[in-house]
């Protein structure tokens, strides 16, 4: 054997040893580095618990969560995968981490052009100049599970966006939750009592289903048709799928122009309008007002929604248009479900403790009081799990206090479908406090839910709210 030879057997036996070993690795990553972030807080419940002023007690919290922060954004960065997807866009999560951590949506390594030329030419049969006039080779974006570039196809004059799945990414994925499973099990055992692990399977579930562009595809148009066919003008904007070039890691779509949410301010900047102005304020009302009438109706008038509004899947268009990208992750929610959150809504909406206690049951939720006034906790536990407007007296969540509402209220057993609406409410409350809006999706949806219940049968029309439009919002500051 020349030396030569050898050099390429000698390679070859090291990707296959350095493959072989990167599951290993990065799960040792991801322990040494939660365990540091859990001990972290661990230490100072120790002494938090000592000091007795409240807003000194406050500050402390806002501090840990600031240092917290910092650490699972380094964590998120330098792991990226699964945890660019969900870590790095928290949901039930402090203030401190949404704001810190946000920015980290669309910060995934680049896959290589000669690797995405392999990918398209293997799923179409054909080379990229056959089917493209243009092609651009640095993408527009690159996320945990694709990229997207920007091109146009031979004898048209739009361009479109191509979206091409990273290879072997869902190996990589799938070793990610997996760790994240064992340590939701060990939390919720000992610190927060709430079916995590559930959650963690739902996420697996949701998460697998996004490796499959054919789904995707189909998903886009079916909530594409409900919102232009519901709707005089469609609350947000949807793309087109050109059919022809969709296959399970490719997907052609048409391009739409905008600037991504997160990039709004320093458009402002540029047009010399004031953030804190009245123009600026309306425009911010007209985007959260679109998206809440989106996701209101989809998730109460068919249960069929797009579960991942996170600011790198919005994009803002002229007029305060808004777009929302991206369909890999949908939830079709049962009947039962869907008028069981009806309830939920009309519940917070109301501020009614007996009917959230009710709604709860309805939906399967199982919970263990630790406290005497119970349903008030319920309702609290409601408002702060599934509205955009934190209850009265809750500035910040808290998971870790003991004046936690998830501390008097243990929820033992939550269904995994119901965590999609859950994620989606507290993304919108993630946008709503980004955008410096406070508002309730609660009221804002309370028409679209009597609206969903009457259909059903199960309200009467005497009880409805009177609102000439389902579509009309009432903003509280």
């Amino acid at each position: 054997m020349n030396a030569l030879a050898f050099g390429y057997d000698f390679k070859e036996i090291q990707d296959k040893v350095s493959l072989h070993l990167r599951p290993w690795h990065r799960s040792f990553q991801f322990w040494v580095r939660a365990a540091d972030i859990y001990t972290g807080y661990k230490v100072f419940q120790l002494r938090v618990s000592l000091v007795k002023d409240p807003q000194k007690k406050q500050a402390m919290w806002d501090k840990q969560h600031e240092l917290a922060a910092d650490k699972i954004y380094a964590m998120c960065y330098d792991l990226g995968g699964f945890f660019l997807k969900i870590i790095g866009k928290p949901d039930l999560a402090p203030a401190a981490w949404v704001k810190r951590l946000v920015t980290l949506c669309d910060q995934a390594p680049a896959t290589p052009f000669d690797a995405v030329q392999l990918v398209l030419e293997e799923e179409f049969g054909r080379s990229i100049s056959e089917i493209f006039e243009n092609f651009d080779v640095n993408p527009l974006g690159s996320a945990s599970i694709a990229q997207i570039h920007r091109a146009r196809l031979r004898g048209d004059k739009n361009d479109v966006v191509v979206k091409v799945q990273h290879p072997g990414i869902q190996d990589l994925m799938m070793t990610d939750i997996r760790n994240l499973q064992a340590f939701a099990l060990y939390i919720q055992k000992t610190d927060i009592k709430f079916d995590l692990f559930s959650v963690t399977k739902e996420m697996e579930k949701q998460i697998g289903y996004e490796f499959d562009f054919l789904r995707e595809a189909n998903a886009m148009e079916r909530i594409r048709r409900f919102l232009y066919e519901n709707n005089k003008k469609t609350p947000v904007l949807v793309p087109r799928v050109l059919r022809g070039l969709a296959t399970r890691r490719v997907l052609v779509m048409d391009y739409i122009d905008g600037v991504p949410i997160l990039n709004l301010g320093d458009e402002m900047d540029k047009r010399g309008i004031n953030p804190g102005g009245k123009m600026a304020t309306s425009a911010k009302q007209n985007i959260l007002k679109s998206l809440t009438l989106a996701y209101g109706q989809m998730i109460l008038k068919t249960g069929f929604f797009h579960a991942d509004p996170h600011p790198g899947n919005i994009l803002i268009c002229k007029g305060s248009e808004v777009a929302l990208l991206d369909y890999g992750q949908v939830k079709d929610l049962p009947d039962q479900l869907r008028l069981g959150f009806a309830d939920l809504v009309l519940a917070m909406a109301d501020s009614n403790p007996v009917k959230a206690t009710e709604s709860y049951r309805e939906l399967g939720i199982d919970t263990v009081s630790n406290c005497k006034n119970e349903q008030q906790e319920m309702l609290r536990l409601a408002q702060t799990m599934f509205d955009t407007k934190l209850p009265p007296g809750v500035v910040m969540l808290q998971p870790f206090s003991e004046d936690a509402s998830i501390k008097k209220i243990g929820v033992q057993s939550f269904p995994e479908e119901l965590f999609s609406v859950l994620r989606t409410v507290h993304l919108l409350r993630g946008l709503s406090v980004g955008l410096g809006i406070n508002y309730s999706c609660a009221e804002q949806w309370r028409p679209i839910a009597e609206e969903a219940l009457y259909n059903a049968g199960r309200l009467k029309g005497a009880n409805r709210t009177k609102v000439s439009n389902p579509g009309r919002f009432f903003w509280r500051y």
